[in-house]
């Protein structure tokens, strides 16, 4: 049986703009293992959101899946015509957004939209849909569920929100939950208690989360494994706690060292020098190589992601030349 819930190859993504072509994923790869939770983590700007959209074929107008490859559960979500992804889409894959309140109709009530999704995807459930509407809202964990049903989404916090946007997701039964940036609008509590809610829910329910977030931090604390994506290319991925302390790819190595430390109080923000390389005119060959201080002449050809431990893959020249592997 294929270990990985999820697998994505070489995944390249062009948006067709005015003013030209932007590419936005250049040859992205990562996996998923039933059961784990999955961090992808990058500056803003680098193809992040552009592969939870992609995995559920929800590009923008203008955006293309150009070549590669994704399998979920074993079967090609490239191949599959619209009518068959309906049968995936929401109820195998679900996706939660960094805005709850852009994600829900202010028309409805919470409990009418979960009630909606509910009667979709499970119209033969003995259950009463009401029933099961105000036990996704306790399972995530909103107080009085019975007032919270009957509340429209102005009438609710953004804390509040996130866990309908949960509810709703989990409302379809879905393996594999795409969570973006779910808590870069809250506040410092309302996140870890959103993020404890995720961590106890897919250990509880058995759901693969795709945790998509530019905060180390969070990674750490959710996440079993890490992908680093740099300009729409995977340039590291690995368990998080080999990734963020044995680094093997410069730019990984310079995200940790831009996290402040206690020790940093009073002195600047440590930044990555140089600009993000436009879209439009992605750099030849290594595409971290314009702002990497160990750059060299090989890396004018693109590096691919080899394996530097079990499980641990980093595309660097001279991190490969050094291991020696």
């Amino acid at each position: 049986m294929n270990e990985w819930l999820l697998s994505i190859r070489d995944l390249v993504v062009e948006f067709r703009t005015y003013a030209g072509v932007v590419h936005a994923l250049n040859g992205a790869s990562l996996e998923l293992r039933r059961g784990e939770a999955l961090g992808l983590v990058g500056e803003t700007g680098c193809g992040k959101s552009t592969i939870g959209l992609s995995i559920l074929r929800l590009l923008p107008r203008g955006g293309e899946i150009v070549s590669g490859s994704m399998e979920f559960a074993g079967e090609d979500l490239l191949a599959k015509p619209e009518s068959e992804l309906q049968a995936v889409r929401g109820a195998r894959i679900a996706m939660i957004f960094q805005d709850p309140a852009a994600s829900l109709n202010p028309l409805y009530t919470v409990g009418e939209q979960i009630a909606m999704v509910v009667r979709r995807h499970q119209p033969r459930s003995k259950t009463p849909v009401q029933r099961q509407v105000l036990d996704l809202l306790r399972t995530v964990e909103l107080p009085d569920p019975d007032r919270t049903f009957g509340c429209y989404p102005h009438e609710l916090s953004g804390g509040m929100l996130q866990r309908v946007s949960i509810a709703l997701a989990l409302s379809s039964g879905a393996e594999l939950l795409i969570a973006d940036e779910p808590t870069t609008a809250l506040d410092v509590t309302i996140q870890a208690q959103i993020l404890d809610l995720l961590g106890r829910l897919r250990n509880s329910q058995g759901l693969t989360l795709l945790l998509i977030t530019h905060d180390l931090a969070v990674v750490a604390e959710t996440c079993q494994r890490v992908a680093v994506l740099y300009s729409g290319c995977a340039v590291e991925r690995g368990p998080v706690e080999r990734v963020l302390q044995a680094a093997g790819h410069p730019y990984t190595q310079a995200l940790l060292q831009a996290v402040p430390q206690p020790s940093d109080r009073g002195l600047p923000l440590r930044a990555i020098p140089g600009p993000v390389p436009s879209g439009l005119e992605p750099p030849e060959g290594c595409l971290y190589r314009p702002r990497c201080p160990e750059a060299m002449p090989m890396c004018s050809r693109r590096p691919g992601l080899r394996a530097a431990s079990p499980d641990h893959f980093v595309a660097c020249h001279r991190y490969l030349a050094v291991d020696g592997t």
